[in-house]
């Protein structure tokens, strides 16, 4: 996207670079990633970070009002899904953003959806440090982060939120069989650098209130912290796990990142939020006129994990085949724009804004970023097949 640094990149780019790159990646924690890394990460010019930016103080200030909770009550579709003891504030946020063109031909950003759930916070950060080591074509005064937060306060500052001033093994990050899991390199990330245990749900003891695992020394260990990485959807599509805890009961411990979050910003948030960032969303069951065009709309299921069931060729048809019209938004399409000179052809991106609730400021704010670049009509892996120049990367902000 800044045309001078593309060149430079691309110029001194190998095959047998990227493969070092790869194989330091593997090496870091004895682990091959589960998806693709791009070749290359993304060079962020001044006018379009600041678009992001203040896409996402837009986007904030409607999280921020007082009577968020009350218009977002109805994501809980099923009140079985509300966990007990929800904070104040939502402590992880995603804002993914299609990278677009604007009618003057500017790149401008277009926001997809928003999680208030957790993202790959360290994974991203190993990413960072791996372009930087092996392609020499990425200036130092570019940084993934905003706000002149270096890599080192990145850390801390998620260290303080995560682990604060609890033993670190009483901190777990907890998810469903980690170790499978297509994120599995930022929990080792995580691992590494927090000193945390990373447990699968259905190794959790609960005695009463309380919650224990068994460490590696055959010691129990009460848990006072989870960093929860569970999404339900998932969860719920695996009766087989054999677990003492439900999500619905009412224990002592503290979520870092509280489950309720997770539906409350999410696609339900859609179309509360408006603006130049943000494309026109309708819940399915509310739209009193369909719009004529659906062929310029997205069909996205509520909830849903990894992306299933979102329908990018919509008619009427299939509106009319929507059983539970409650759980489904109408979304205008995003025109991602193929900015990125590759090899062959140019890659369309998305980026992904990851935010932290900061608790001493008490403001949330943005500290890093994920890119996605894709050549496929969707950013995803099964329209990426056999494509280079595509997959997960990290964007550089031009200061």
């Amino acid at each position: 996207m800044i045309a001078s640094l593309r060149q430079a990149f691309n110029a001194q780019f190998t095959d047998d670079k990227y493969a070092g790159m790869l194989a330091d990646i593997n090496t870091q924690f004895n682990y091959t990633p589960q998806f693709k890394i791009a070749e290359t990460p993304v060079f962020i010019p001044k006018a379009l970070k600041k678009q992001l930016m203040e896409a996402c103080d837009d986007i904030m200030k409607v999280i921020n009002q007082p009577n968020f909770k009350d218009l977002t009550d109805g994501a809980f579709f099923n009140e079985a899904m509300r966990v007990p003891n929800e904070d104040a504030h939502a402590k992880f946020l995603q804002l993914d953003f299609g990278v677009c063109l604007d009618d003057n031909g500017e790149l401008t950003p277009k926001l997809i959806e928003l999680q208030g759930f957790p993202s790959l916070y360290f994974f991203q950060e190993l990413l960072g440090r791996m372009y930087r080591k092996h392609y020499e074509a990425i200036p130092h005064d570019f940084s993934q982060h905003l706000n002149e937060l270096t890599s080192q306060e990145y850390v801390e500052l998620l260290r303080a939120e995560i682990v604060g001033a609890t033993d670190p093994k009483q901190v777990i990050l907890l998810e469903i069989e980690p170790e499978k899991q297509a994120t599995a390199i930022d929990f080792y990330a995580t691992e590494a650098l927090l000193g945390i245990k990373v447990l699968c749900i259905s190794e959790l003891i609960k005695r009463g209130r309380q919650l224990f695992y068994v460490d590696a020394n055959g010691e129990e260990i009460r848990v006072l912290k989870i960093y929860n990485r569970i999404i339900f959807d998932e969860l719920d599509q695996r009766p087989d796990l054999d677990r003492e805890f439900d999500f619905k009961e009412d224990v002592d411990i503290e979520w870092i990142g509280h489950p309720n979050w997770f539906f409350r910003i999410s696609k339900y948030t859609m179309p509360l939020l408006k603006g130049d960032y943000v494309p026109k969303s309708y819940y399915l069951d509310q739209l009193e006129n369909i719009p004529t065009d659906l062929e310029n709309y997205v069909l996205k299921p509520l909830y849903s994990f990894a992306g299933a069931g979102v329908e990018i060729h919509v008619d009427q048809a299939k509106i009319d085949a929507v059983k539970d019209k409650s759980n489904y938004l109408l979304q205008e399409k995003v025109a991602y724009a193929p900015i990125i000179q590759t090899m062959d052809e140019p890659a369309k991106c998305e980026i992904r804004m990851m935010l932290l609730h900061n608790s001493k400021t008490n403001q949330t704010q943005i500290v890093s970023n994920l890119m996605r670049l894709s050549k496929g009509e969707m950013v995803g892996v099964k329209y990426n097949k056999d494509k280079t120049w595509v997959g997960g990367s990290t964007g550089f902000f031009e200061p």
